[in-house]
């Protein structure tokens, strides 16, 4: 029984999704980039660098060296969402854990996070580039 949803590619459109994924990764690190440094202005902390990835389970991480990893596809979420895994991994360079004074610093730049956890919760599975030129109206295939 072969499965009805899988789109089988020429090899022309996975260069066409590949190089669309890669201006989307550029995209998403000028945007984490500049929500970082705008954001670590109000939270302190001191990061190394910034990588940008396609993780399957997280939106986020911060390492005890001070390395920011973000999933590009948060360039899909709303605006407000990316912003607050910036803030969410810029507190963890104060908090390295989910403590109650982690969770207090969080609510302290974003008083509405539960907002956008939620929404992550909801809607995370969602961002994918396949689903955003969906919405586009422009099609996978060719």
């Amino acid at each position: 029984m072969r499965n009805q949803n899988v789109i089988y590619l020429t090899e022309a459109e996975t260069r066409r999704l590949e190089a669309l994924e890669k201006r989307y990764r550029n995209a998403a690190r000028a945007q984490l980039e500049a929500r970082t440094a705008y954001y670590q202005k109000i939270t302190g902390g001191h990061y190394t660098s910034i990588t940008i990835r396609d993780q399957k389970t997280r939106w986020g991480s911060c390492s005890s060296r001070g390395t920011l990893s973000f999933n590009y596809r948060l360039i899909f979420a709303p605006a407000k969402v990316l912003d607050y895994v910036v803030v969410h991994e810029l507190c963890h360079l104060t908090h390295m854990n989910h403590s109650k004074d982690f969770w207090d610093m969080v609510a302290s730049v974003m008083p509405d996070y539960k907002d956008c956890k939620n929404w992550l919760k909801n809607h995370g599975h969602e961002l994918t580039l396949e689903n955003h030129l969906a919405k586009l109206n422009i099609p996978i295939t060719l």
